[in-house]
């Protein structure tokens, strides 16, 4: 556990995010070798349902940890205040009510797939392997809450590491049980999906042994297991908004992806790799914006302004630096970076269009740093409604300018498209969060 309330900024931010970032690169890592052994060892069809389920399955993820990134604010707020008592209340709320939806979710995902996929125009060929495949992933969701869930737990109180250490294992885990099952016995689709699903449960067992084992002051006592009304009001009131946020951005990231296809084969396949740099730049972002809602939350049930203040200054201080350095890494080796991910007919039109879009992304990438920072703050602070309304403007313009431009400059319009967004979004944060911190320095004096 890290107790936020006191000490430096920077030395809890730093240790706090660290982990977050390596393991938000494992799950990116691990989608991408998922994707690969069963392309490789059960074939196209395989590949194409994986493709097919994964933005349904994101949006229940995502879902899923947003409504956990709610909780996760909760119980750091508890910690701070070292009300330990609400803290497992909030935790047992969560679990619960959690897993109760999660299960209904898995269910009617189950019965209704066929349903789902025939919406989605899934053609006819793979519409079997594809039903097969999402209906098993579907029945991973309850571990998936019940992993993100306690993990969220872990975080509330400054560790970031444990959760790490476990989506490691479950990463590993999966790995290996598809390359035996798969390269070597040859075993079909239904096998890629299950090992997902038993990897998912493994690491929300661990998570769940590891708190009771190794953190038993954090798990609710007997008498304190049963949901609570105005703790499931605050959850719904903290994680509702946030998963709807989260689900905002796929939703947009698919409208956006019409567009681009209307642009043909080759900038198809630019815009897949550069949107890959896209989520490996953008990761370390994301892990300080979670330190800092952390750190705020701590110290905001703790009372303690003058912290709130000097952790913000330190996390954007962080984002400014690391915006910097990635922006020029990103901008040095654009073409070989994008050469990595393509090979044969129409390489070198792939290579160009996507480093025309690394080009102008790169120095780009100082903007979501700053964005995502001042969402960590409005996190913290508990104004989750704003980030949602900061999310929808930047994703509407972003979508709009991509309409508008894309046709006229082709990749380089969707990533100027992205830079719209994000200055608008800051252009609203900035203020509010200015103004939000000079109401604190009054309230004080």
């Amino acid at each position: 556990m890290r107790d936020m309330t006191q000490g430096s900024p920077y030395s809890h931010l730093w240790r706090y995010a660290l982990p977050l970032l390596l393991a938000n690169w494992l799950q990116l890592a691990y989608n991408a070798v998922d994707s690969i052994i069963a392309g490789r060892f059960i074939g196209r069809e395989a590949l194409a349902a994986e493709g097919i389920a994964a933005p349904i399955m994101n949006l229940v993820i995502l879902a899923i940890s947003g409504v956990c990134i709610g909780a996760g604010v909760l119980m750091s707020e508890r910690y701070g205040a070292r009300d330990l008592k609400g803290l497992h209340k909030t935790l047992s709320t969560t679990l619960v009510s959690g897993m109760t939806t999660s299960i209904a979710v898995a269910l009617a995902g189950f019965a209704l797939s066929p349903l789902i996929l025939k919406l989605l125009l899934v053609p006819d060929e793979i519409m079997p392997v594809t039903i097969k495949y999402l209906r098993i992933t579907f029945l991973g969701a309850p571990f998936t809450f019940a992993y993100n869930a306690l993990a969220a737990a872990m975080k509330s109180v400054g560790d970031s590491k444990t959760p790490l250490k476990f989506l490691a294992f479950s990463a590993i885990l999966n790995a290996v049980l598809d390359l035996i099952l798969l390269g070597v016995f040859h075993m079909g689709i239904i096998t890629s999906a299950t090992t997902t699903v038993i990897a998912e449960a493994a690491s929300a067992m661990l998570a769940m042994h590891y708190l009771i084992t190794e953190t038993p002051q954090l798990l609710p006592e007997r008498g304190e297991w049963s949901p609570d009304r105005r703790n499931f009001f605050q959850l719904m009131k903290y994680g509702a908004p946030s998963a709807i946020q989260q689900a905002m951005q796929p939703i947009g990231k698919v409208m956006i992806q019409g567009y681009v296809n209307a642009l043909g084969v080759n900038a198809i396949a630019a815009y897949n790799a550069v949107t890959r740099v896209d989520g490996f730049a953008l990761i370390p972002e994301q892990g300080i914006a979670s330190a800092i809602s952390t750190y705020i939350a701590q110290n905001r049930g703790a009372n303690k302004e003058d912290r709130i203040k000097s952790g913000f200054a330190a996390g954007i201080r962080m984002e400014l630096i690391y915006g910097v350095f990635i922006a020029l890494l990103a901008f040095t080796l654009r073409r070989p970076i994008v050469a990595m991910f393509v090979k044969g007919d129409g390489t070198n039109e792939v290579i160009e269009l996507g480093a025309a879009y690394l080009s102008i992304m790169s120095f780009l990438y100082i903007l979501p740093g700053l964005t995502n920072g001042f969402q960590g703050y409005f996190r913290g602070i508990g104004r989750i409604p704003v980030t949602i309304l900061c999310t929808g403007i930047q994703i509407t313009l972003r979508v709009i300018s991509t309409a508008l431009l894309s046709p006229v400059m082709s990749i380089r319009g969707i990533a100027i498209a992205c830079g719209i967004g994000w200055m608008a979004m800051l252009a609203f944060e900035i203020p509010y969060a200015l103004h939000d911190l000079r109401q604190r320095t009054i309230t004080k004096s």
